[in-house]
């Protein structure tokens, strides 16, 4: 009778041993959905990281989730399209730094030989509509600036640019046509006198609402890429003349659009900022 109750109590001890890698197995094909659930994106050195972490803990008991992070989180479309712009100009600045100087001149005498063939046709349709009065342009070693009277463009106080002077951005858009790789920027500016309309809080919104306009006209030009355009309004802070005068403060009211170099060279004292 003994014995036989001995029997019975030594097979209740069933070995449960094999549950331990059992449970660990299952604990990292969990961590392994969730992690895959979890991403996104993976870049090839992530999922290289992450073979790792399983391999190592496959081969030495380690738990996955001890392991160094080895995701992101999703990102914003938005966010990689910047991102991609970013790294795209950041590439660009690589590229440039690897020109020897000798490149590095030889573009830049290129680009100077081009915007020196862009103001001589600026100047001659100046020339042609008779507005020297009006528009000026200037060359440097970072930019060709195109200035334009206000009086040119716009009512006092206004930013609707004059039907009349539709065609001036018009012909500057076609003009820029055969320079395409260029940045340009739109710079509205104001005198000192207060802005006295409703429709604008100051003469940063003047100066702001002006380069916009002008620079959607130009924009019309579908041979033109957006992006490489930008506006910029300076109120009355960047005057060319001292407000003591009427002839002074008209000289400060103006839209500029520069053209501005690829290539510049820092070491050069010439090389003006664009203002």
């Amino acid at each position: 009778m003994s014995k036989k109750r001995k029997h019975e109590e030594h097979e209740e001890h069933v070995d449960e041993s094999w549950l331990i890698p059992y449970a660990d197995l299952l604990t990292l094909l969990l961590a392994l959905f969730i992690v895959l659930y979890s991403m996104n994106s993976v870049d090839v050195k992530k999922f290289e990281d992450m073979s790792r972490a399983f391999s190592i803990a496959l081969s030495t008991g380690s738990g996955v989730l001890d392991m160094p992070a080895v995701t992101e989180q999703g990102t914003d479309p938005d966010k990689s399209d910047k991102d991609a712009d970013e790294k795209e100009n950041e590439q660009n600045k690589e590229d440039e730094g690897k020109l020897s100087e000798a490149e590095l001149q030889e573009l830049i005498k290129h680009e100077e030989a081009e915007l020196e063939d862009l103001k001589k046709k600026i100047d001659d349709y100046i020339d042609k509509n008779g507005l020297m009065s009006d528009l000026e342009t200037k060359l440097n070693m970072s930019q060709l600036l195109i200035t334009i009277s206000d009086n040119a463009l716009f009512a006092p106080g206004q930013a609707t640019v004059k039907p009349e002077a539709k065609e001036l951005a018009t012909a500057i858009a076609t003009m820029l046509q055969q320079y395409p790789k260029y940045d340009i920027v739109v710079a509205g500016h104001t005198d000192d006198t207060p802005v006295n309309r409703a429709e604008f809080r100051s003469n940063w919104d003047l100066s702001s609402m002006r380069a916009v306009r002008f620079m959607d006209i130009m924009l019309e030009n579908k041979e033109l890429e957006p992006k490489r355009f930008s506006a910029i309004g300076y109120g009355e802070y960047h005057p060319v003349a001292e407000n003591t005068s009427t002839e002074n403060k008209a000289k400060n009211r103006r839209v500029e659009v520069s053209i501005i170099h690829t290539y510049v060279n820092a070491s050069n004292p010439q090389q003006l900022k664009v203002e």
